[in-house]
């Protein structure tokens, strides 16, 4: 997991902001946790159809508890695969601001077997963050700072009702921050946060990819 680099002058006090908010108010409710439930079930009858009811449920209600407008959701079946001279990468989802259009993908893309259910719903909470970036806290962009490396976190613990896990750091070149893996040992990367991030341009689409 990589953050952005800093951006030019013009957004970088926002930059700043999203970086230094790195705590998430929790819905009063109980129904994601609910809900969350129910998304486990349907991913396990492998049908997108009712996965996407679950997750537009999911959706409903965290954009309720956080006063922002609902956004769409659609669910896809095999992961994106893009191949590259040295590395290959999967789409495991995206966000759309002009539409408010959350994409999730449900299968691998190689042996199309269903995702797990936390890498499933760890994308689902990541785009969710991307969604709040412009919803809630008016930022002019989505970045992937460490702060919204924590939110999404926040909101995927609590969803899951897992203990939160602590967030280790290390600086690298450019301004830019990795997950430090050797701090998190013996967890898996996978119960901490989300998978790594990359984006398009044109149009702004905010992706959550890994490698």
């Amino acid at each position: 997991m990589l953050t952005d680099s800093p951006p030019r002058k013009a957004n970088l006090s926002a930059f700043a902001k999203s970086d230094r908010i790195n705590t998430l108010d929790l819905p009063l409710d109980r129904d994601l946790l609910t809900i969350t439930k129910s998304l486990e079930w349907a991913m396990k009858g492998g049908t997108t159809s009712d996965v996407r009811c679950v997750c537009t449920d999911f959706l409903r209600a965290a954009s309720k508890s956080y006063e922002v407008h609902e956004c769409g959701i659609r669910v896809l079946a095999a992961r994106p695969l893009r191949i590259r001279e040295h590395s290959a990468t999967e789409l495991f989802g995206d966000y759309n601001p002009e539409t408010m259009l959350i994409r999730l993908w449900m299968r691998t893309a190689v042996r199309k077997e269903i995702t797990s259910f936390g890498t499933f719903l760890s994308t689902l909470c990541h785009e969710f963050c991307h969604h709040l970036d412009f919803q809630k806290f008016r930022f002019p962009d989505s970045w992937h700072t460490r702060g919204f490396y924590e939110r999404a976190a926040i909101l995927y613990h609590y969803a899951r009702e897992t203990p939160p896990k602590r967030l280790f750091w290390a600086p690298v070149s450019g301004g830019r921050w990795r997950i430090d893996l050797a701090a998190h040992k013996p967890w898996r990367l996978t119960r901490l946060c989300f998978p790594c991030c990359d984006r398009l341009h044109p149009p702004r689409i905010y992706e959550g990819i890994a490698q």
